[in-house]
C-alpha cells in the first residue's frame, strides 16, 4: 500500500454504527434492560432524578389513560359508533323523547387524539431506552454523568436548535397535522348530508370515495373530471399569462430613457395596495348584466344586448382570466423589476463590445437571470393559482352553474368545487376526497419542478 493511501487511511474518521432498539437490549446492562420495564429507571438510578420522574410520571400517565378511556376510544375509532340516536315514547310526559346515541365525529376525533398520544409515548419511550444506554456508556468510558444543570445548558449551547425548534414542531403537529390527519380520515368516510352526527352515524367505506371520484359513469367522477382539466387550464394559462406580461411591463417600464419610471411603477402596484376581494367584487358588478361594461358597449351601440361575461360558461372563464391578469401582473412586474436592477452592467457591455445585439443580449443574459431567479416564484404561483379560491368565489362564484356537473359551476376550480359541497351540501367525504386530490396534484407538481428547475440544478453559476 502506498504512503499516500495509508495516510488517508489514518485521516479517516471511523463511522458511527447506528445502535437500533433491539442492540441496546441486547448490550445494556441490568438498569438499561430495565429501563425498557420501567421508564426511568436507569436515569433515576444513575442520579438524574428529574429526567427520571419525567420518564416515570409519563409512563404512569400513559398506561392510566389507556386502561382508563384509551382503549375505548381506540375501538370507537375503528367502529366510529353503534348505536344511533333515536325517539322513544315517554309514557309519563306522552310524547317523543330524544334517546342520544354515538357521536361518529367524535369517535373519530378522539380515536386520532388517542393515535396521536401513543405515537408521542413511543418517541418517550425509545428516548428512555436510549437515554438509559447513553447512560451506561458513559460509565463504562470511564465519564461523569451529566447533571441537570449540565443538560440545561447543554440545550442553550450545543442542542440549542432543539430547544428553539420545539414548540415550533409542537404547534405544527397539533394544529396542522391533527386536523390534516382528520381530514384525510374524512375522506374514508360516508360523512355526508345524509350522515351528520349526532343524529345519524357515519361509517367507515375505504377507497369508495375515491373509486366514485374516478369512476366516470357516475355524476360525482364525470365532475371531477372536466372540473380538474379547467383547474389545470386555469393555473396554465393565468401563471404564465402573469409571467409573461409582467416580464414585459417591468422591461417597458425599465428601458432606457422612459421618464417617470417611479409613477409608472406607483400605478401599477395600487392594485395591490388595494385589498383583492374588494377589487374583485367591483370587477363583479362592472362585469354583470347591468354593470357599467354592459352598459357602456350598448351606449356606444357596439352590442345591442347584454353581453353575458358572468353567465355564459366560456366567457365567463375568459373574464376570470382577464381579470387575473390585473390582479397578478403588478406581482411579476416588481419581482422582475429587482432582478433587473441587479443584473451586472459589466455583461451587457462586453456583449456590445463582442457585437451582440439587443435581441442577442436579451435572449443569453436578461433571461437566464430573470428565469434563474424566478423559477421558484413561478412554481408557487402556479400551485397557488390551483388553489386560488379568491378570485374564483368572489368573481363567479363558480358560476354559472349546470345540471350537468354533481353541485359545481362552470368556472369552479376545484378547491372552490370542494368549498361548494362542504358549505351548502354539507358532503364532507367528497370534499376531503377532492382535497386530497388537490394536495397530491399540487406535490407532484412542485416535486418534479423543483427537481429539474435550473434554479436547482445551477445555482453555483449564479452566486
Amino acid at each position: 500500500m502506498s504512503e499516500v493511501a495509508v495516510e488517508k487511511t489514518k485521516n479517516q474518521k471511523p463511522k458511527k454504527q447506528s445502535t437500533n432498539i433491539f442492540s441496546v437490549f441486547a448490550k445494556g446492562d441490568a438498569l438499561t434492560k430495565l429501563s425498557f420495564l420501567i421508564m426511568g429507571s436507569a436515569n433515576i438510578a444513575r442520579k438524574q432524578f428529574l429526567k427520571g420522574i419525567i420518564y416515570l410520571i409519563a409512563e404512569i400517565a400513559f398506561i392510566y389513560y389507556m386502561v382508563t378511556i384509551g382503549v375505548d376510544k381506540l375501538i370507537g375509532f375503528t367502529t366510529l359508533g353503534t348505536q344511533a340516536q333515536t325517539q322513544v315514547y315517554d309514557e309519563v310526559i306522552k310524547i317523543n323523547r330524544t334517546v342520544p346515541g354515538d357521536n361518529s365525529m367524535l369517535f373519530l376525533i378522539y380515536g386520532v387524539a388517542t393515535l396521536a398520544i401513543i405515537l408521542v409515548f413511543i418517541l418517550l419511550y425509545v428516548s428512555n431506552v436510549y437515554s438509559a444506554y447513553k447512560l451506561q456508556k458513559l460509565i463504562e468510558a470511564g465519564k461523569p454523568v451529566p447533571t441537570l444543570k449540565q443538560e440545561i445548558k447543554e440545550l442553550f449551547d450545543k442542542r440549542f436548535h432543539v430547544t428553539l425548534m420545539t414548540l415550533p414542531v409542537i404547534g405544527i403537529m397539533v394544529f396542522t397535522v391533527l386536523p390534516l390527519c382528520y381530514m384525510i380520515l374524512i375522506a374514508f368516510t360516508n360523512y355526508d348530508m345524509d350522515h351528520q352526527p349526532p343524529g345519524q352515524l357515519f361509517t367507515w367505506v375505504g377507497l369508495a370515495n375515491f373509486g366514485e371520484m374516478l369512476n366516470q359513469g357516475s355524476k360525482f367522477g364525470a365532475t371531477f373530471g372536466p372540473v380538474l382539466g379547467w383547474t389545470l387550464v386555469w393555473a396554465v394559462v393565468a401563471t404564465f399569462s402573469n409571467y409573461f406580461f409582467g416580464i414585459v411591463l417591468a422591461l417597458m417600464i425599465n428601458k432606457k430613457g422612459i421618464k417617470l419610471k417611479k409613477m409608472w411603477r406607483t400605478i401599477f402596484v395600487i392594485t395591490m395596495a388595494i385589498p383583492q376581494f374588494i377589487s374583485l367584487l367591483i370587477m363583479r358588478q362592472m362585469l354583470n348584466d347591468y354593470g357599467v361594461v354592459n352598459v357602456a358597449l350598448q351606449n356606444l351601440g357596439l352590442t345591442s344586448k347584454a353581453v353575458p361575461f358572468l353567465t355564459d360558461p366560456t366567457l365567463a372563464r375568459i373574464s376570470v382570466l382577464t381579470v387575473n391578469l390585473w390582479v397578478g401582473i403588478p406581482y411579476t412586474m416588481l419581482v422582475t423589476t429587482g432582478i433587473l436592477m441587479n443584473i451586472p452592467n459589466d455583461l451587457y457591455e462586453a456583449a456590445e463590445i463582442d457585437g451582440a445585439s439587443k435581441l442577442k443580449a436579451f435572449t443569453k443574459i436578461t433571461m437566464p437571470y430573470v428565469v434563474f431567479v424566478t423559477a421558484p416564484y413561478l412554481i408557487t404561483q402556479f400551485i397557488g393559482n390551483i388553489n386560488n379560491f379568491n378570485l374564483i368565489y368572489f368573481l363567479t362564484k363558480g358560476e354559472p352553474m349546470t345540471t350537468d356537473y354533481y353541485f359545481a359551476g362552470k368556472t369552479d376550480l376545484l378547491v372552490t368545487w370542494l368549498y361548494r359541497l362542504t358549505a351548502d351540501r354539507k358532503d364532507y367525504s367528497r370534499a376531503s376526497t377532492i382535497g386530497i386530490a388537490v394536495f397530491v396534484l399540487s406535490a407532484i407538481f412542485a416535486l418534479i419542478a423543483f427537481r429539474f428547475t435550473s434554479s436547482n440544478k445551477q445555482e453555483e453559476d449564479f452566486q
